[in-house]
C-alpha cells in the first residue's frame, strides 16, 4: 500500500456536487492499493499513520501524533499512486490492485484507523472526486508497505 499523508488545517471531498467527507485539523491520506496487498498492510499503515509524530508540540517540534491532537483523518482512494511512468508517455497501472479487493482493503484501512480512536471521513471509491486540501506546514509524507504475495515477483517492489 502507498499513502501520501498531508497534515491539514482542513480537507474535504466532493462527488457530484455533494460533500462526502470533510475534516478540520488532521490528516488527508491519499491511499493506493497494490495487487499484492492484504489486510496486514492495511492494519500496519493505519497503525503507523495514527501514531506518526508529525504535529507540533508547544515548542514547535513535531512531537505529537494524530491521536495526541484529537485530529481526524480524511481517506481518499487513489489507484493512480501505482501509476508507473518509466516507459512511454502513458502511465501503466498493472501494479494497482483489483478494484474489488482494493475497495475491500480501503474499507479495512478506514476501519482500522477508526478502531484506534480517530474519526474517519472519506471519499467515494472509484468516483470522480474533487479534493480540497489545506496543507498545514506544508507537511507531506509518503508511506509505503508492499504486500508479499506470490504476484510480487518481478513488480519491482520496495518497502520503506
Amino acid at each position: 500500500m502507498r499513502a501520501v499523508l498531508q497534515r491539514v488545517s482542513s480537507a474535504s471531498v466532493t462527488v457530484d456536487g455533494k460533500v462526502t467527507g470533510s475534516i478540520g485539523p488532521g490528516l488527508c491520506v491519499l491511499l493506493g492499493v497494490s495487487r499484492t496487498d492484504g489486510d496486514s498492510e492495511a492494519e500496519w499503515l493505519a497503525d503507523k499513520i495514527v501514531h506518526l509524530r508529525i504535529f507540533e508540540d508547544d515548542e514547535g517540534k513535531m512531537n505529537r501524533s494524530l491521536l495526541d491532537t484529537g485530529g481526524s483523518l480524511l481517506a481518499v482512494s487513489q489507484f493512480t499512486l501505482y501509476g508507473n511512468c518509466t516507459k512511454g508517455r502513458r502511465p501503466s497501472f498493472v501494479a494497482a490492485g483489483d478494484p474489488g479487493e482494493a475497495n475491500r482493503l480501503y474499507e479495512v484501512f478506514k476501519k482500522a484507523v477508526a478502531d484506534r480512536g480517530v474519526p474517519v471521513e472519506s471519499g467515494v471509491f472509484q468516483a470522480h472526486m474533487m479534493v480540497e486540501i489545506n496543507n498545514d506546514g506544508p507537511v507531506t509524507l509518503l508511506l509505503e508497505r508492499e504486500g508479499t504475495g506470490p504476484e510480487t515477483e518481478g513488480c519491482g517492489r520496495s518497502e520503506v
